[in-house]
């Protein structure tokens, strides 16, 4: 793992990194304002006439519109949705600076890391020009067409075909001025039985770039018959120190903004696929690169969602019709607990993928799929009944036996009623015999759960540390615990604003030694001895050090949580009073809405940055 970044180099980013440039590069458009400053239109917030201002003498930016403002480290992390250490890193690379690391370097020098980056970016621009002028790249153009891809498609996705010959691109690398060492460090270059090879041959290339654009390897599709070429269809880049596949997601650069804007993600499973539906509007459209899509992808797409404390946005899971398919949404129903927003799946009916589907159907139809997205648990369910004959008893009950204990695996306790009433209904059956048979589920669930018996009194008051729901709360209570002199802002928190009993109980213990910091021999109860030395050594979750700013944000965090659970109560209350039957109460209680709004708006900009 890699070290800290020195504070001291930290300290000479920030200064030296110029944040015209940097904002510039991120594609706002600035002209000069007067006064040393620079003007344009924000790109955290549609406008426009422009109210979005820079200030190049002190590396600061600021929006008079949405409020938004920080240094040139800030506006980086919040545009390219980077960690903070990743910042220091690439902006450390765009200035020439090499950084130095406590408790030894990171694993691979920003330098060389550089040269694999420039390898890779060299590689593209080969393949891209090949594959638009070549006469050996003719099949690569015609089975793009065939799939609906024209030369201007090809050209905004990089796409590009590597030569049939043994070492076409690693000559042309060698002679740009790159080693073998660093062209098979890249993963562009092997060894054959004379010498160095090409990777890729007589293959369509799509390049696969991380989330600030920067390419990082290759998928390639070979064009030649399985007698001629025995290697997979598909084959991408070997791990590389820049090319991680469980940490990549093909067209989140170009797919991330509008993430973040839409609060909306849809994972397809292929190169094609992703082409198919950012040119049928569909533009935050990701794919995994030729692995499974796991935990890191899950994390990725959390940070872009901010999916950390309540139901902010919808992953749409893409599938085939087959088989495959459908084993492939199954594994995608387990990962959803993991996610605090909606899941939903899109399969079309045909079996066809999103680029075939758009190829047969057009654009509208491909939309229209996303459109009709079913929730994740719902295509579970539907999915295992379809595997029984529901017209004979036996058949139902085995059913019922079978789709219950996927109803108990729901988290949300608040969603399995509903999912009763929606079985039963599929089942043509009473909701007492479906809730009996998910009650017997969650008692196997609880008792399976554990190596020799259901968890006990003494060990399910313990918050479950990786709960999505509950990971706000838990981040706030380590920062006071570790560094109380940076929560300068404990006092302001609500008491409710606390939702599990054991951190209700350990906020209170805080809270009755009042200014005095909490120390391990003064907590009596021995569960809150436990969570107290379990928070106290637990790593806070964030890049970098952790600044007064930072625990401000996730502390204002929490507190917009509070407030966006009592204007949903709020709002719930004024749909059912009458407002001319009862005009008093309900515009009292409208004002209180306008009020809690407001103060909603107003903690969400302090907590920017908090994820």
């Amino acid at each position: 793992m890699s070290g800290r970044i020195k504070a001291d180099d930290i300290v000479y980013v920030r200064e030296h990194a110029h944040i015209d440039e940097v904002v510039s590069a991120a594609g706002v458009a600035l002209k000069n304002a007067g006064g040393g400053q620079k003007k344009g239109l924000c790109p955290f917030h549609d406008e426009k006439s422009p109210s979005f201002h820079v200030t190049p003498s002190k590396n600061y930016y600021h929006c008079f519109g949405c409020g938004v403002g920080g240094d040139v480290i800030d506006f980086m992390m919040k545009t390219d949705h980077l960690s903070f250490t990743e910042t220091i890193e690439r902006l450390a690379s765009q200035i020439g600076y090499t950084l130095r690391y406590e408790e030894g370097g990171p694993t691979q020098p920003t330098s060389q890391r550089s040269r694999l980056y420039a390898a890779n970016l060299a590689a593209a621009k080969f393949f891209q020009d090949l594959l638009n002028t070549s006469p050996d790249a003719a099949h690569g153009r015609d089975l793009l067409t065939k799939r609906g891809f024209d030369k201007a498609a090809c050209d905004s996705f990089g796409v590009g075909y590597a030569p049939n010959g043994w070492d076409g691109l690693t000559k042309h690398l060698r002679a740009a001025g790159f080693t073998i060492d660093e062209l098979e460090e890249a993963g562009l270059s092997k060894m054959g039985e004379r010498g160095p090879i090409d990777k890729f041959r007589n293959r369509v290339m799509w390049p696969i770039k991380d989330i600030s654009g920067d390419i990082v390897g290759f998928g390639a599709r070979k064009l030649a018959s399985d007698e001629e070429d025995q290697g997979p269809k598909y084959l991408n880049t070997s791990e590389t120190p820049i090319y991680k596949k469980s940490q990549v997601l093909y067209g989140l650069d170009m797919a991330k903004k509008d993430i973040a804007k839409n609060r909306q993600v849809v994972v397809v499973e292929g190169y094609t696929d992703v082409m198919a539906c950012h040119l049928a509007g569909i533009t935050t459209a990701v794919a995994t690169c030729g692995t499974a899509f796991g935990d890191d992808h899950i994390r990725i797409i959390r940070r872009l969602l901010m999916d950390a404390d309540a139901f902010r946005g919808e992953v749409i899971f893409t599938f085939d019709g087959d088989a495959a398919g459908q084993k492939a949404a199954m594994k995608a129903f387990g990962d959803d607990q993991k996610f605090v927003t909606q899941t939903f799946v899109a399969v079309e009916p045909d079996g066809l993928d999103p680029c075939d589907l758009r190829q047969h159907k057009g654009d509208l139809a491909l939309r229209d799929l996303i459109a009709k997205r079913v929730p994740l648990f719902e295509f579970a369910i539907r999915t295992e009944l379809k595997k029984h004959n529901l017209t004979t008893a036996e058949g139902r009950v085995n059913a019922l036996n079978t789709a219950a204990p996927l109803v108990a695996a729901i988290r949300d306790k608040s969603l399995r009623p509903e999912y009763i009433k929606s079985l039963a209904g599929w089942l043509g059956t009473e909701t007492e015999v479906v809730t009996a048979a998910v009650n017997t589920a969650l008692k196997k669930v609880s008792t399976t759960s554990a190596p020799v018996e259901a968890p006990s009194a003494d060990t399910a008051w313990r918050p479950n540390p990786t709960e999505p729901t509950l990971m706000l709360e838990r981040e706030v209570l380590k920062a006071k615990l570790q560094m109380s002199g940076l929560v300068t802002d404990w006092k302001t928190i609500e008491d409710d604003a606390f939702t599990h009993p054991a951190y209700l109980e350990l906020r209170r213990i805080i809270d009755s030694f009042g200014t005095e910091p909490v120390l391990l021999e003064n907590v009596t109860d021995e569960r809150m001895r436990q969570l107290f030395t379990e928070l106290s050594v637990e790593p806070v979750r964030t890049d970098g050090a952790v600044s007064e700013k930072y625990v401000s944000s996730i502390v204002a965090r929490l507190r917009e949580v509070l407030v966006s659970r009592k204007i949903a109560d709020l709002k719930s209350s004024l749909q059912r009073l009458n407002p001319v039957e009862n005009e008093e109460q309900y515009n009292a209680a409208f004002g209180d809405l306008v009020a809690l709004e407001t103060q909603k708006r107003g903690l969400h900009e302090l907590s920017i940055g908090s994820l």
